[in-house]
C-alpha cells in the first residue's frame, strides 16, 4: 500500500527554474530590431559600392570630432546603466549616503546619470543635423543624405525610447512602496535595451564616420 505523502528519505522536489518571460520577450524583440538595423547597414554599403564619389564627398562633411565625443558619452552611459542594474539586483533603489559618495548610489542615481548622458547624445546628434542642413546636406539632397538621416535618425528615436524607459523605471522606484523583484526585473530589461542601442551605435559610428577615413 503506497502512501500519498512523500517518504522521509525521498529526494526533495525542486521546481524548474523558468526563464523570465519579460526578458525572453525583450530578447526576441531586440533580435527583430537587429534585423531592421541590418537592412539600414545594407543600404549604406550599397550606396558606397554604387556611388563611391558621392560617398567620399559627403562623408567628409560629417563632424567626426563631435560624433566621437557623443559616442564616448553614450558608451559610458552603458557602463553607468550596468551599475544601476547591480544596485537593482541587490534591491537598492536609492543611495544610502551622500550624493558625492558614488559607492552608495542606488539604481535611481545611476539611471539618472545614464539618462543625462543619453540626453547629451541626442542633443549632440540634433546639433550635427542642424549643422549639416545649414550646409546643404538634408534628407532630400541626395541618396547619401537620405541614408544618413534614416539610419542615424532611427537610432536616435531608439535612444529617445530608452530615455523614456529610464524615466519610467526611475518613477516606478520612487512611487513604489517597496522595491520588489518586479521593479528590479524592469530595471534589468531596460538595461538590455540600452546596451543594444549602444552596440548598434558603435557599429553605425564605425560604418558612417570611420570607414570613409580608411577606405
Amino acid at each position: 500500500m503506497t502512501s500519498a505523502t512523500q517518504a522521509p528519505n525521498a529526494p526533495a522536489r525542486t521546481l524548474p527554474n523558468r526563464p523570465n518571460m519579460v526578458s525572453v520577450g525583450t530578447m526576441v524583440w531586440l533580435t527583430s530590431e537587429l534585423m531592421f538595423f541590418a537592412g539600414l547597414f545594407a543600404m549604406f554599403f550599397t550606396l558606397r559600392s554604387t556611388q563611391p564619389e558621392m560617398w567620399a564627398e559627403y562623408s567628409s562633411r560629417l563632424d567626426i570630432t563631435l560624433a566621437t565625443i557623443i559616442t564616448v558619452i553614450l558608451v559610458a552611459s552603458s557602463v553607468t546603466a550596468q551599475f544601476g542594474v547591480f544596485a537593482a539586483e541587490r534591491h537598492q533603489p536609492r543611495r544610502t549616503g551622500s550624493l558625492m559618495n558614488i559607492k552608495n548610489w542606488g539604481m535611481v542615481e545611476w539611471y539618472i546619470l545614464s539618462f543625462l548622458m543619453g540626453a547629451i547624445f541626442i542633443a549632440g546628434q540634433t546639433f550635427e543635423f542642424a549643422e549639416l542642413v545649414s550646409h546643404g546636406v538634408a534628407v532630400q539632397t541626395n541618396a547619401f543624405g537620405s541614408a544618413f538621416y534614416i539610419t542615424t535618425g532611427f537610432h536616435g528615436l531608439h535612444v529617445i525610447g530608452g530615455l523614456i524607459a529610464f524615466l519610467y523605471v526611475i518613477a516606478r522606484a520612487y512611487f513604489s512602496v517597496k522595491f520588489t523583484h518586479k521593479e528590479a526585473s524592469a530595471a534589468v530589461v531596460i538595461s538590455y535595451y540600452w546596451h543594444f542601442v549602444d552596440v548598434v551605435w558603435i557599429a553605425l559610428f564605425g560604418v558612417v564616420y570611420l570607414l570613409p577615413l580608411f577606405v
